[in-house]
């Protein structure tokens, strides 16, 4: 009995000792602004020690002084690790800012003059290179449809039908 109790404070110790590599890729069909709404989730280090491998520059996302240089800069990075093409065609993707909350950096951007959604596909190697193990999950929800799907490298592509 004493063992079943212990079981969650065994898992928070192992996750601990043994750090993940995740992001999510939150992607929202707003049919009533035919747009879609684009969040993105990454540790926070892990974003910014590959930034620095991407552009060879020390970037601290946690200092408003730097909040310009970091906008610049994750939208440079999500530009260039993340494609998608909605419909069959490329989107092009507008940045909208960034946040961070507790050890996550949410950036946020949209694609507009999405009407209906029937197709997405999605190139994704956000962080590929930090870790072997890096996960990136991603998620899309269309007329009340959420479907998921987890890339892990080499696997950097997926599609979506609604």
């Amino acid at each position: 009995m004493l063992l079943i109790g212990m079981k969650p404070l065994m898992t928070a110790i192992l996750a601990i000792m043994h750090p993940f590599f995740i992001s999510v890729v939150e992607i929202d069909h707003n049919e009533k602004e035919a747009s879609l709404e684009i969040s993105v989730r990454a540790f926070t280090d892990d974003l910014e020690k590959m930034i620095a491998k991407e552009y060879n520059v020390k970037l601290d996302l946690t200092q408003a002084s730097q909040k310009v240089k970091g906008e610049d800069y994750i939208n440079k990075y999500i530009h260039k690790k993340i494609a998608i093409s909605a419909n069959g065609l490329k989107s092009d993707f507008t940045f909208i800012g960034f946040e961070i909350q507790k050890e996550s950096t949410w950036s946020y951007f949209e694609i507009k003059n999405v009407k209906q959604l029937k197709q997405l596909s999605i190139f994704c190697e956000l962080l590929f290179g930090i870790d072997p193990q890096q996960i990136n999950i991603i998620h899309v929800t269309s007329g009340g449809k959420r479907k998921s799907y987890e890339l892990a490298a080499p696997k950097n592509s997926t599609q979506f039908l609604f």
